[in-house]
């Protein structure tokens, strides 16, 4: 796992191609502290950078920029391809010669030998790009799921790209103007929504898409989406092919050439993959987890439980209110853009690389692909009610509007944010989901931007049909809270400290198996289906009830961290009781002051 950046342009910027590609690799040292390397085209059209956390094969042959051995392909990659030695011997056979051990250099044989479709054969997190010195063109790729991040301006014939948005702003060539399509959605949603940013003229790759650049041109086309056609199949069935699945997704993420930990949070995902770890590892497991000195919090004791269970290497964290606080000016420092989360993955991923591990799992996805929130219960009832609401019409208007704009809690608020709109999975989604109501949100954003026109209510998603509601929830929860929240703060953060943080319950193979499975037993409450697959799982985790892993910050914000809130660009009406909000619009005021001077 690495940090890539680059530039491509024709007659634009030539004179400083050197000095601006040495800027962005500077802003990624933190990504690759192992190694760093810049290649520039012969005729200056494009320049690529690249730092790297060595992770397979740790001699100087993994270096990039990496080339075929006749120059004409160039590549800068980001990330772990885990079907990569079945690729390698396949290639092998059909007469390619290795210089490496790398998946870096399966990438680059495929793409000579596949060209654009070479991203359908690759099983992993990854982003990267391809300059073909001959042809002048570059290819750029992100993985179906978008666990890795692939940041993008253009501007006339040039495009520069990088790992992170500071990155994309440390050349110097982006004007700093907040987008206000990034700043209304994460006013709504506490993070920014793909392919918005913050910045204007910035965008985010979205999962599961491809760029192409020639000549200043630019095109986008989408190679992978999600498929939720059911088909039949008896819950023991079911069971058997999520157990296999799950075991074959873990199996592969363990390829590395370095030691592989687990972060182990008490939950069942964290478990189930520690549990399966065990049935495929031999030797030495690391495990990771926070504990807090706040009882009502701390799942310190149940992990360590667990950890003991499977026999594990165990290292807990304890936090206090002030060791966060202390910890509190690094984390603003390493936020790429700000979000409602992420600090429990700086804090952990911190604990695992000072005890010497580059390699970590997490359990991240297991709640989206096996209905293990309340949104999956709660946002089909919404729906039903809205559409019988709506029948009331215009009543149902005007009972929205009086509790949006006289609605004594965030959640009244943005029910009544529900009520004016569509009733669908969509707008319900939205407002269980959310930080602000569109009112909230437009009263916020008009003080950063009192000259710009606001948003529309009804004009941010498109609505979305599958089989289910349920299934509907699930792909929100996918391709919204999980891709544009949890992801992406667990790349930054963990990348932060130069650490690789691997999901293998977000594995493209592992989702195509089990989408099939009909959503009244994929997404059985409380994630049976799941909890019947692994029957490792010990009962004491999978009967306490769940309460999600979160940090004691309504608590410590009120106390001893209450000066880290204070002045934050609030307006009238907009209450900000519930903690997540005022975390939410203190991190903005933080960054915005950063980013802007």
């Amino acid at each position: 796992m690495c940090g890539i950046a680059g530039i491509l342009t024709v007659n634009q910027y030539q004179e400083q191609l050197e000095s601006t590609i040495q800027r962005m690799q500077l802003a990624l040292q933190h990504r690759g502290p192992d190694d760093a390397g810049i290649f520039i085209a012969p005729e200056r059209q494009a320049a690529l950078a690249h730092t790297r956390l060595s992770i397979l094969d740790l001699s100087s042959a993994g270096h990039q920029p990496m080339s075929t051995s006749d120059q004409r392909y160039w590549i800068t990659f980001n990330g772990e391809i885990y079907n990569f030695k079945q690729l390698r011997q396949e290639l092998i056979t059909q007469g390619e010669k290795f210089n490496s051990q790398t998946d870096t250099e399966v990438i680059l044989k495929l793409y000579q030998k596949f060209g654009n479709t070479c991203v359908q054969h690759l099983r992993g997190m990854f982003a990267f790009a391809i300059w073909d010195d001959f042809e002048k063109t570059c290819f750029l790729a992100r993985d179906p799921l978008g666990i890795k991040p692939l940041y993008y301006w253009q501007s006339g014939s040039t495009l520069i790209f990088a790992s992170e948005l500071r990155t994309i702003l440390s050349s110097g060539l982006p004007a700093i103007n907040l987008s206000m399509e990034g700043l209304y959605g994460y006013l709504i949603s506490g993070s920014v929504p793909e392919p918005n940013t913050l910045i204007a003229g910035v965008h985010c790759l979205n999962a599961g898409h491809y760029l192409h650049w020639e000549s200043g041109q630019l095109t986008q086309k989408q190679y992978w989406q999600f498929d939720f056609t059911p088909e039949k199949i008896t819950l023991e069935q079911a069971r058997e092919k999520v157990r296999t699945a799950l075991i074959d997704s873990i199996q592969h993420h363990f390829v590395s050439d370095v030691p592989v930990g687990v972060f182990l949070s008490g939950g069942i995902d964290s478990t189930t993959v520690v549990a399966l770890a065990r049935q495929t590892q031999a030797g030495v497991l690391k495990t990771y987890s926070i504990g807090f000195e706040e009882s009502e919090w701390n799942e310190g004791e149940i992990a360590s439980k667990i950890a003991h269970t499977f026999d594990t290497e165990h290292t807990v964290f304890t936090i206090t209110s002030s060791l966060g606080k202390s910890l509190f000016p690094k984390f603003l420092d390493t936020i790429d853009q700000p979000s409602v989360d992420g600090f429990n993955t700086f804090c952990v991923s911190k604990l695992a690389r000072e005890d010497g591990t580059k390699v970590v799992l997490s359990g991240l996805g297991g709640d989206e692909l096996f209905g293990g929130y309340g949104s999956f219960q709660k946002i089909p009832k919404m729906v039903h009610w809205g559409r019988k609401i709506k029948a009331l019409y215009p009543l149902n208007i005007g009972i929205g509007k009086g509790l949006e704009f006289w609605g004594q809690s965030p959640q009244i608020r943005r029910i009544g944010d529900f009520l004016q709109d569509v009733p669908s999975t969509t707008s319900a989604y939205r407002s269980f989901r959310g930080i602000f109501s569109h009112l909230e949100a437009c009263k916020i954003a008009h003080q950063y931007l009192p000259e710009q026109d606001l948003p529309l209510r009804h004009s941010q998603y498109q609505d979305i049909s599958l089989p289910s509601l349920e299934d509907e929830v699930s792909l929100l929860e996918i391709s919204r809270y999980m891709r544009n929240q949890l992801l992406r703060d667990s790349d930054v953060m963990s990348m932060s400290w130069g650490l690789e943080l691997r999901v293998p319950l977000v594995d493209r193979l592992l989702l195509e198996t089990i989408a099939s499975i009909p959503s009244n037993l994929r997404l059985m409450p409380q994630k049976r289906l799941l909890i019947e697959a692994v029957p490792e799982l010990p009962t004491w985790v999978t009967n306490k009830q769940k309460r999600g892993f979160s940090f004691p910050f309504p608590k410590w914000i009120d106390d001893e961290w209450h000066e880290c809130f204070t002045g934050m660009n609030s307006a009238k009406d907009v209450h900000l009781g519930v903690w997540y909000r005022r975390w939410s619009l203190a991190l903005l005021k933080y960054w915005w002051e950063t980013i802007s001077h």
